[in-house]
């Protein structure tokens, strides 16, 4: 256990009014702080003072004393000995009102009694380095608090309890084994024959290699319910795109003007469809124009359709498939053989009659005006961007960073493999299978410098 010698406090919710906040403490000084700033009952007298004595983890009901000493606030109160804690130290939490003065009233008087502010995520720092949970599991607190939707929430929480840090330990357990074998070769070359059995190393290799496989196929399975999916609404001006994004979010966010160029950079939006986040962006019509502004604008509509994961391109039923959508369904053949290209035909409440022939891609009419079709083309944005397997129940998605970190466990490996089937000598293959041994630690935090710690817990919020 690392042992820290200050006590921290924070605000465990949201800045802003709310019904309840918890205001949390941890450290040495947790039950002699609390005890400063509670009074039992409707007593005047703090709880040092009159002495009461706190049942562990038992709420008990009083008053939130000021710095200056009258009461701030009717509050519960408890306290959490460590190291059976959240945080592996002494805890104590404060629920009150939640109005802002209230807080940091009492946030003030938790300082005056001395404890200090908490930085970003220290709370979760200190169970990591107090062995609550291990980095992956810290990962997690971070993630379901991000989690735009429900989806991602409960791929973070099937990490919550470190069975991610589990499944990496399994790995490099695995590798623990080809590291033994190589090492005893390396000792005792006269013996390599029996010591390192090629095939049976090969097989070990083959299996950790599954693994990692495995965990990146979760990754990606997850990455578009986590971090979401780029849809980008182009089309020429005034084909209503604009209308359309409006129609979308249930609210008006972009200006909608029958002057054409209103929209001359590009507007970004989340919608939830069904769990899946989607990022809406809204951009500059399709034209020709002398206008460098709206030229720039244009450009980056084609930066931002080279990357989305599926292009509305909107056109006006009234009107047609103009040039500028065929020029730039011709700059887009890639888009259209995967898929990435839905047709949408807009403003079909003032285009009655049969539609014409249009490109081989997905097509969907709506009318942004009246939400005829919005329904039918969610549903079809929805299928587009789900082509591949979606997540599987207790699926250990990985993140970014872990992601990253499996990924050159994976290229140790493969170079490995290659080492061995070329019979390069033991010491070499070793040089590979601890390689990947400490990629594989760093994921978990079991290695890694303080500037990774650091540059992963200043991502949280404070009072987590």
């Amino acid at each position: 256990m690392t042992q820290q010698t200050d006590t921290i406090a924070a605000s465990a919710g949201a800045p802003g009014r709310g019904g309840i906040a918890v205001v949390r403490i941890s450290g040495p000084r947790a039950l002699s702080v609390l005890e400063a700033v509670f009074a039992p009952g409707r007593s005047a007298l703090s709880a040092a003072a009159s002495g009461f004595r706190f049942r562990p983890r038992i709420l008990h009901y009083g008053q939130a004393l000021g710095a200056d000493g009258p009461p701030i606030d009717e509050v519960l109160a408890v306290h959490m000995p460590g190291p059976a804690s959240a945080t592996g130290e002494d805890v104590a939490e404060l629920h009150c009102h939640g109005g802002p003065g209230v807080v940091s009233g009492l946030l003030e008087s938790i300082f005056a009694a001395g404890a200090r502010p908490a930085g970003p995520g220290e709370f979760t720092r200190r169970a990591f380095l107090n062995g609550r949970m291990d980095l992956t599991a810290a990962e997690a607190v971070a993630e379901i608090i991000e989690a735009p939707t429900l989806e991602g929430v409960r791929l973070a929480k099937a990490k919550l309890d470190g069975a991610l840090g589990r499944r990496i330990e399994a790995l490099r357990s695995a590798l623990d084994s080809l590291r033994i074998q190589a090492v005893l070769a390396v000792d005792f070359p006269d013996e390599d024959a029996e010591l390192l059995n090629p095939p049976a190393f090969a097989a070990g290799i083959a299996q950790a290699r599954q693994g990692v496989a495995e965990l990146l196929a979760a990754y990606e399975r997850a990455s578009l319910w986590r971090e979401g999916a780029v849809c980008l609404l182009v089309g020429a001006v005034n084909a209503g795109k604009s209308s359309l994004l409006n129609a979308l979010l249930g609210r008006s966010r972009a200006i909608v003007s029958p002057l054409p160029g209103t929209t001359r950079d590009y507007i970004e939006e989340t919608v939830n469809l069904g769990g899946l986040p989607v990022r809406l962006v809204d951009t500059a019509g399709l034209r020709e124009t002398g206008d460098v502004i709206e030229a720039e604008g244009m450009r980056l509509t084609e930066e931002l359709a080279d990357a989305a994961q599926l292009i509305l391109l909107v056109v006006d039923a009234q009107r047609g498939l103009g040039p500028e959508e065929d020029a730039f369904l011709a700059r887009r053949p890639h888009a259209l053989a995967e898929g990435r290209l839905i047709l949408v035909w807009n403003k079909i409440d003032a285009a009655p009659g049969a539609l014409p022939q249009t490109p081989a891609c997905a097509r969907v009419s709506v009318s942004a005006r009246t939400g005829e079709g919005l329904a039918d083309l969610s549903r079809a944005v929805r299928a587009a961007l789900l082509r591949s397997e979606s997540p599987a129940p207790g699926d250990l998605a990985p993140n970014l960073r872990q992601a990253d970190l499996l990924r050159r466990v994976e290229r140790e490996l493969a170079e490995l493999a290659g080492a061995l089937d070329a019979g390069l000598p033991p010491d070499i293959l070793a040089v590979h299978l601890d390689a990947a041994a400490d990629l594989l630690e760093e994921i978990t935090g079991k290695s890694g410098a303080e500037d990774l710690l650091d540059r992963i817990f200043a991502d949280f919020c404070i009072g987590k």
